[in-house]
């Protein structure tokens, strides 16, 4: 007996000390007045560690779910690689081309994306799962957006 497929949505939940552990570090390299290693990524002001926990790994990308609660954008960049900061530093050639950038004019305007991107980089998360339980992304937050007003998922058929 066949089974059917159902949606799955899975949340972006922020990884407040793989942030803090990256804060640090760049910190850490400020204090000392060292330079990073050649193409080390170092966090920015505007930009927090999150990570997807997938459940399932055998997945279909269906759609993206990104609520602005104000004017304002948020870039989701993910990361190709099983990286933890305190044992290896996050180097830019480990970043996921495309991000996914969405964005909202106004209070009454609906987020807009990129959707050739969006998709893109939705079929590549399914990629990514079939072989990880966790990944990492690094999402970026401009012109007045903040981690509180934020909230994204990424739905699947499983």
């Amino acid at each position: 007996m066949a089974t059917e497929a159902k949606e799955v949505e899975f949340f972006f939940t922020e990884d407040t000390q793989l942030t803090k552990c990256m804060r640090i570090r760049a910190l850490s390299l400020q204090q000392k007045n060292t330079k990073p290693q050649e193409g080390e990524k170092l966090l920015k002001p505007n930009e927090y560690v999150y990570r997807l926990d997938f459940i399932k790994q055998k997945l279909t990308f269906l759609w993206w779910k990104v609520q602005l609660k104000t004017p304002g954008e948020v870039i989701i960049t993910g990361t190709s690689q099983h990286w933890t900061p305190d044992l290896t530093n996050l180097m830019t050639r480990q970043l996921l081309e495309p991000s996914a950038i969405f964005c909202k004019k106004t209070d009454d305007d609906e987020v807009e994306c990129n959707e050739a991107d969006a998709q893109e980089f939705g079929e590549r998360l399914c990629e990514l799962a079939k072989i990880r339980k966790v990944m990492f992304f690094i999402l970026t937050f401009a012109d007045g957006t903040e981690p509180g007003n934020v909230t994204c998922s990424v739905g699947f058929k499983a």
